[in-house]
Formats: structure tokens, C-alpha cells, sequence
């Protein structure tokens, strides 16, 4: 896709059909993941949920079918967590071709404990990133298969301030949950970068583009029952942090236009216009660490021994 003069300005609320499209959108079932998948629903396309919880996909569809008339949407089970299932959760999307995945699944854990996936990573960092990772390895035949697809990796501000240690990326020497998170977030925004190098260095037609959603509350999100119900008191609480913040539906718009936009290039990064924080989405310049070729390679060749996928094999 490529822009042109005539190109109306984005508007959040007036996105562009994409009738015939294939979207899948991990952690839909939930948070800025349901609100991604509600609004690329509305575009015609057609928009899979990715969720390790049958009951709440089936919630989330229900939600978007009663607000999105016609809505194409449906589910299928993904767990991030379990390296070893992705290729048989792939291979249930029973589809010819992929337009985009947003890589938006994630867990944050508050209490101190570390935890680890069966596959005996830590599980923010193995769940977050190597899970996409490997995810990204098993989904590459399908969105080569579209003309012109984007893998929409969705980051974190939290990861502007954290660094990666590359000789401690499961925290078994440096764990606390807040930090451990922030990397993970960071890692995979390392990755959406370094694997549209690789992308371009094949001539790919698949583009990489990284996003992240700002400050996003529960208390400022609109109610969507039963997957999220914002009570009174949440909404007065939450009153006060409307001037710095915003809600979970606007967090997912640099995600949406990611998907959609057809300015938007691969290797961008994009996030709320205001202060980063809030507001319609806009592209960033990438953060200062971010730019380090160096740590992104490393973490390449570490996230490739982890998962087990050798994302290198790259189709043109």
C-alpha cells in the first residue's frame, strides 16, 4: 500500500474499510486487546482472537457482535506461556493468508514471587517476548502469503526507562516485578525493530512496525460487559488522571492505525500524541536505546536458542 496527496487525515473514529483482510489479535479477549479487535472489526476485515481462555474469547466475541453489526469475528485458543503448542494453534486459524497480527498479549505479575512457564522461563519474559517470538516463526508462511502484511508489535512506556540485561534476561539474579515487566515490554519492542531489518534485508513483503499505547486505565475505559465494567466510583477516581492518561479504547489506536494506515512503514514506532501518554496516535522518533543494533542482535540470537525457532529462514 502507498499514500498519496489525496489521503484524508487519520481519524480514529472513520477507520478505512479492509473488507477481505485477515487480522489476528493476541490477548483479545481483554484490556487493549479487546479494543483493537472491537475497532479493526469494524472494518470489514475479518478478526481472529488469540486467548488461552475459551470463556473469555467467547465473552469478547459475544461483545463485539452486539456492538459492531456483521462483525467477522471469531477465536481460537493461544497460550504464549506454551512454546510447544504454536505451531498447532497456527495451523487452527485455518486461513490461506495473514494481513497483520498484533503481538498485544501480555502478563504483569505485582506480587514478588518469580514464576516460571513450563518451558522453565520466567514468565513475563517468557510469555511477552519469547512467545511472540515464536509465534512470529510459525505465522511467517501465512503473512508472506498476503500481499502486503504488518506484524504490529505492541511495546510499553514503562520500557522507556528500564534497560536490558543481556546476561540476566530471565531475572534470576535482578527480579522485581514492575522492572522484570518493563524489560520484557522493552524486549519485544528490541525485536519489532531488528526483525524489520531482517525483513528488509530479504526484500520481504512483510513490514514490522512497533507500537505502544501510552498511559491506559480501567477507570477511564468505557464499560463493555462482562469483559470490562467500569463501576461509578472507578470513573470519578479516575476523573483526575484524564488530563495526563486515557483509556484502554484509546490506548489501541496507534495499534489500529499500525494495522490500517497505509503511510504507516515498517522499522516506525508509534504511540499517543500527547506527551506519549495520551491522545491520538502518532508516529515517535525510536527511543535512544532502541536504536542499539548491537543489543537487538544479541537478543535475536538469545530469543532464537530460548524459544527453539529459527526465525533467520526468513521468506522474500
Amino acid at each position: 500500500m502507498s499514500s498519496t496527496s489525496s489521503t484524508p487525515p487519520w481519524d480514529v473514529h472513520r477507520l478505512p474499510r479492509a473488507d477481505g483482510s485477515v487480522f489476528l489479535v493476541t490477548g483479545g479477549n481483554s484490556g487493549i486487546g479487546y479494543f483493537v479487535a472491537e475497532q479493526l472489526s469494524a472494518t470489514g476485515a475479518t478478526v481472529v482472537l488469540g486467548s488461552r481462555n475459551p470463556a473469555k474469547a467467547e465473552a469478547a466475541t459475544a461483545s463485539i457482535r452486539s456492538r459492531v453489526p456483521g462483525a467477522r469475528v471469531r477465536s481460537v485458543r493461544l497460550d504464549l506461556a506454551d512454546l510447544s503448542s504454536l505451531r498447532a494453534a497456527v495451523a487452527t486459524l485455518d486461513v490461506e493468508y495473514l494481513d497483520a497480527v498484533v503481538h498485544n498479549a501480555g502478563v504483569a505479575l505485582d506480587d514478588p514471587p518469580r514464576r516460571e512457564t513450563g518451558d522453565g522461563h520466567e514468565v513475563m519474559f517468557g510469555t511477552n517476548h519469547l512467545g511472540h517470538f515464536a509465534l512470529t516463526h510459525w505465522l511467517m508462511p501465512l503473512l508472506s502469503a498476503a500481499p502486503a502484511a504488518r506484524i504490529v508489535t505492541t511495546g510499553s512506556f514503562a520500557a522507556k526507562s528500564e534497560r536490558l540485561d543481556l546476561d540476566d534476561l530471565q531475572s534470576r539474579k535482578d527480579y522485581e516485578p514492575k522492572r522484570t515487566y518493563g524489560r520484557s515490554k522493552l524486549a519485544q519492542m528490541y525485536f519489532g525493530l531488528e526483525l524489520d531489518r531482517r525483513l528488509r534485508d530479504v526484500e520481504s513483503t512483510v513490514a514490522s512496525v512497533v507500537v505502544h499505547p501510552g498511559g491506559a486505565l480501567d477507570s477511564l475505559t468505557p464499560s463493555r460487559p462482562p469483559v470490562h465494567v467500569r463501576t461509578a466510583a472507578a470513573r470519578l477516581c479516575g476523573a483526575p488522571a484524564a488530563l495526563l492518561v486515557q483509556g484502554k479504547q484509546a490506548g489501541a489506536w496507534p495499534a489500529v492505525r499500525a494495522v490500517l494506515d497505509p503511510s504507516v512503514r515498517g522499522g516506525q514506532l508509534w504511540g499517543p500524541r500527547v506527551f506519549g501518554l495520551r491522545g491520538k496516535p502518532r508516529r515517535e522518533r525510536v527511543w535512544n536505546h532502541l536504536t542499539d543494533t548491537s543489543v537487538a542482535a544479541r537478543l535475536w540470537d538469545a530469543s532464537r536458542d530460548l524459544a527453539g525457532v529459527d526465525l533467520d529462514t526468513i521468506p522474500g
